[in-house]
């Protein structure tokens, strides 16, 4: 069973990283939006709770740490189109996207979020 259920994640300014998420979140498969004044909500295929979801919420005091998400990705290719949307909407590449020496199949990008949130793209076999 896959526990993960969702994200509550703070941006400084909505607006710096909104073309960003808008083209992110949808690549990452969280096509569906229900955003109120206060919550922007990306979400899964299928009926809330019981999908996954990435909410983002805007705090002027946010400042971003060494915390960091992670995401699987199919294949190679998905990764290097991740990372291509990722400099596209503002983003910023830390590493990769290339072989890691974690694991013979370890292929990732680790990027950031115009205002600074971590994350990583990987594929790997074991």
């Amino acid at each position: 069973m896959n526990r993960y259920s969702h994200i509550d994640l703070r941006v400084n300014s909505w607006e710096k990283v909104r073309t960003f998420y808008e083209n992110l979140l949808p690549a990452l498969g969280f096509t569906r939006t229900f955003h109120s004044e206060k919550w922007k909500v990306f979400a899964a295929e299928g009926e809330l709770p019981s999908v996954p979801y990435f909410a983002i919420t805007e705090d002027s005091n946010h400042k971003p740490n060494e915390n960091l998400i992670g995401f699987w990705a199919h294949d190679r290719e998905e990764v290097d189109r991740i990372a291509e949307l990722v400099v596209r909407y503002g983003g910023t590449i830390d590493s990769g996207p290339w072989q890691f020496p974690i694991s013979p199949t370890y292929y990732a990008v680790y990027f950031q979020d115009p205002c600074g949130n971590k994350y990583e793209m990987v594929h790997r076999l074991n």
